[in-house]
C-alpha cells in the first residue's frame, strides 16, 4: 500500500492501477505466462520512469518494464515486482528528413513510425506481423530482428542514440544522432537486447532510409533449399543486394497455414517441400519505372532470374506478385506463422539461427533426433532464410516437463554441432534460461553478471531473466 501511495502522488491514483485493472499487463499474448505483480504504473515522461524506478528501489520491489507485450520468452513476467508500462512515453518527438532520422520515445508503436516515416518519403525499415502493437522500447530490448534483416540488420542497426533509466533513478542521455562516435565505450549497445535488466530505455534515435518506390516479390517453390540459396545470391547479385526478404515456409508449414487459416489460400495448387517468399524492392527512380512496355525493370529482373532456373529445374513453380493486394496476399500467408501455432499443445518454441548452408542440414538432423527421442511428435516451421534465422517449434506426444526440456536440448545439441545459436531474434527472458546455462560461455557469463551487478547492484531491474542462476 506504502509502494502505491508513494507511486499514485507522483503520476497520480489513475495511473497506478491494482487488482483486476492488471489483467491484460500480467498475461503475455500467447498465454505461456500469467504473473502477479504488486501494481502497474503507467508514467508519462522520462522523468516519471525515474521517479518510479526510484520509488521501487526504496520499497525493494522489483522493477519490470513492459512495452506492447508482444514477447514470446516470458520477458515481462513477474511475481510481486512492479510492472511499469511505457505506453504513455509515445511521443515521436522528431523525424529529420534531411539527416534520415526518427527521435521517438519507447511507447510508440512501430506501426505509427511507419506512417511518421512515409509523410517524409522515408521508411522505417523494422518490420514484422506484430508491428501493429509491439513498441519500440520493446524491439530494442529484444534486439528484434523481423523480415528486412536481411537488408537493413536487426533493431541494433538501426539504432543510433538512446535514452536510458538507470536502476538508481538518473537518466542516461546517448541521445546521439551521430553515425561515428569513438569516445569510450559502446553503451548504447550495452542496453539494446538487455531485456530491461541493465536499465529501463525511455527513448531512441533511429535510422530510417528512403522510401522504396517499387517491390518486386514473389512465392515460388524449390526443390531444395540449396537451389533457394541459389536464387538468392543471383538475386542479389544481379541487383546490387536488394533482396529485403528471403522466407522460408516448409510443407508442415503450409499444411498447418491450409488447416488454421484457409481463408488466406495456398500459392499453388500443390503443397511443395519448399515454398520461398522473396521480395526486393528498390528506391531508384530508373528501377522503379515502368517502360514503355509498362514492366519495372526491377520486376522484370525478379522474373527473368526466376524463368532461368524454372529452364534449370531449381524452381519448380512461381507467382509473382502483380499487383500491391497480391503481394499483400503473400505476406499475409507468411505473417500468419504466430497465430497458426496457437492451440497446438504441448510445445517447445525454439528460435535459432544458424550459417545460412546449414539451414538444410539442421532441419534433417534436428528432425531425425526428435523422431527417434519422441516419435510422434510434430514440428512447425518456418525461416528468415536470408539471415538464416528458424522458428523451429515442436509439439510433443505429452507434456512432461522432463520431455519438454529433452527436445529443448536435443535442438540446441545440432545447432551447436552446427557453429549456430539458440537465440536469434525473440530475446532469452525466462523460457532460454536452461539454455543459457547449458550453452553460453561461462566467461561470458561471468562478465554478464558483472556488468549486472555494477549497474543493478540490489537485482531489481527484471531479475531472474537472461542471465542464469
Amino acid at each position: 500500500m506504502a509502494l502505491t501511495d508513494d507511486l499514485a502522488t507522483v503520476l497520480g491514483a489513475a495511473h497506478v492501477l491494482t487488482g483486476s485493472d492488471m489483467a491484460r499487463y500480467a498475461r503475455d499474448w500467447m498465454g505461456r505466462y500469467e504473473g502477479s505483480p504488486v501494481a502497474v504504473a503507467r508514467p508519462g515522461s522520462t522523468a516519471e520512469v525515474a521517479a518510479c524506478v526510484r520509488i521501487a528501489a526504496q520499497h525493494g520491489v522489483p522493477v519490470v518494464p513492459i512495452s506492447g507485450n508482444t514477447g514470446l520468452v516470458g520477458g515481462t513476467m513477474t511475481k510481486g515486482g512492479l510492472l511499469l508500462t511505457l505506453e504513455r512515453l509515445n511521443r515521436i518527438r522528431a523525424v529529420k528528413r534531411d539527416a534520415k532520422l526518427v527521435i521517438a520515445e519507447a511507447g510508440v508503436i512501430l506501426s505509427r513510425l511507419h506512417d511518421a516515416a512515409e509523410a517524409q518519403e522515408l521508411y522505417f525499415p523494422l518490420w514484422f506481423g506484430a508491428r501493429g502493437s509491439a513498441m519500440l522500447g520493446g524491439v530494442l530490448s529484444t534486439n528484434a530482428g523481423g523480415s528486412n534483416v536481411l537488408r537493413y540488420g536487426s533493431t541494433r542497426a538501426l539504432c543510433l542514440g538512446l535514452e536510458v533509466v538507470l536502476a538508481d533513478g538518473r537518466i542516461l542521455n546517448l541521445m546521439s544522432e551521430l553515425h561515428k562516435d569513438n569516445s569510450g565505450y559502446d553503451l548504447k549497445n550495452l542496453f539494446i537486447g538487455a531485456e530491461g535488466t541493465l536499465g529501463i530505455i525511455t527513448a531512441a534515435v533511429m535510422k530510417l532510409v528512403p522510401a522504396p518506390k517499387a517491390h518486386a516479390t514473389a512465392t515460388l517453390a524449390t526443390r531444395s533449399l540449396a537451389d533457394a540459396l541459389t536464387l538468392l545470391n543471383r538475386m542479389q547479385e544481379a541487383t546490387g543486394g536488394r533482396v529485403e526478404a528471403f522466407e522460408f515456409m516448409p510443407r508442415t508449414y503450409s499444411e498447418r497455414l491450409r488447416e488454421a487459416r484457409p481463408d488466406l489460400g495456398l500459392p499453388f495448387d500443390h503443397i511443395p517441400e519448399v515454398t520461398i517468399l522473396i521480395e526486393a524492392a528498390t528506391a531508384v527512380p530508373t528501377e522503379a519505372t515502368a517502360d514503355e512496355a509498362g514492366e519495372i525493370p526491377l520486376v522484370t529482373t525478379l522474373e527473368t532470374i526466376l524463368a532461368e532456373m524454372m529452364e534449370e529445374d531449381l524452381v519448380t513453380d512461381a507467382v509473382l506478385a502483380r499487383s500491391e493486394q497480391q503481394r499483400r496476399a503473400m505476406w499475409a500467408r507468411r505473417e500468419a506463422a504466430a497465430e497458426i501455432g496457437v492451440g497446438l499443445h504441448p510445445e517447445v518454441d525454439t528460435d535459432v539461427c544458424l550459417p545460412l548452408d546449414k539451414v538444410d542440414a539442421f532441419l534433417s538432423e534436428a528432425l531425425r533426433r526428435l523422431d527417434a527421442l519422441d516419435p510422434g511428435a510434430r514440428t512447425l516451421t518456418v525461416a528468415h532464410l536470408g539471415d538464416g534465422n528458424l522458428h523451429f517449434t515442436a509439439y510433443p506426444t505429452r507434456d512432461d516437463t522432463a520431455l519438454k526440456d529433452r527436445v529443448m536440448e536435443t535442438v540446441e545439441d545440432v545447432v551447436a554441432e552446427l557453429g549456430g545459436s539458440f537465440s536469434a531474434e525473440h530475446g532469452v527472458g525466462l523460457s532460454k534460461l536452461n539454455s543459457m546455462s547449458r550453452r553460453k560461455d561461462p566467461v561470458a557469463l561471468d562478465v554478464m553478471r558483472a556488468v549486472k551487478a555494477a549497474l543493478d547492484p540490489q537485482n531489481l531491474l527484471n531479475p531472474g531473466k537472461v542471465i542464469p542462476g
